[in-house]
């Protein structure tokens, strides 16, 4: 394990079976929570979702761990199998843990699947679902709602109204909060005629999920 540092962030590589994972920590000064955020398959925590937590949630108690995927450190352009990914998550949980406050499971995505596939069995405090991928784009046969159904923790999506992935009227009923962003899509962009810019869409993303991190016990 190594690390780096600079005066408001700092950067881990944790060993897993997988590979190298890499966490990128946004520290509360006091911190109640950790917020873990995995990336999708087909982006890394630069992602606007991602970037805009983990500027906002700080402020409000709560560190914000942004992970690398060992699949994404080795510079590979293809994620591996879910079961790899739950690998990967796995490897890195002890890591997110060490500072003795509950941790938060969550992600965009692809990365929300894994939050919801392991929250339960690795203790997880909650599950933060970014752009759940409920169906892959024109295939809502293919669900995965069982899935989020059996994440097991108090759970919150976020979704996109126009992400093609699942818009929030597919959701089926069940134990989780669900918070729309208007006319969004999948990577929470909005279009130029869309009542909100992209700076209020982001901010609507990020107030949902600070009064909802406020509110978990």
């Amino acid at each position: 394990m190594t690390r780096t540092q600079t005066p408001t962030t700092r950067t881990e590589s944790v060993d897993t079976e997988a590979g190298a994972a890499r966490i990128t920590w946004h520290p509360a000064r006091t911190a109640r929570l950790v917020l873990a955020l995995g990336h999708g398959a087909g982006g890394g925590i630069e992602a606007r979702d991602l970037a805009a937590l983990a500027a906002a949630l700080p402020a409000h108690g709560v560190t914000v761990a942004l992970v690398e995927q060992p699949w994404r450190v080795a510079g590979k352009r293809l994620a591996p199998a879910p079961k790899t990914l739950d690998t990967g998550w796995r490897g890195v949980w002890p890591a997110l843990a060490e500072a003795g406050v509950p941790v938060v499971a969550g992600g965009r995505s692809a990365g929300a699947r894994v939050a919801c596939r392991t929250a339960s069995e690795l203790g997880a405090h909650a599950v933060l679902a970014l752009a759940f991928p409920l169906h892959p784009p024109g295939r809502p046969e293919k669900s995965r709602a069982d899935e989020l159904l059996g994440a097991g923790v108090p759970t919150l999506v976020v979704q996109g109204g126009n992400d093609s992935f699942g818009r929030p009227s597919e959701f089926p009923p069940g134990p989780y909060d669900l918070t729309e962003v208007p006319e969004a899509d999948h990577s929470f962009s909005v279009p130029k005629r869309a009542a909100l810019t992209q700076d209020e869409a982001l901010r609507h993303l990020t107030d949902a999920v600070t009064h909802w991190t406020a509110s978990l016990t």
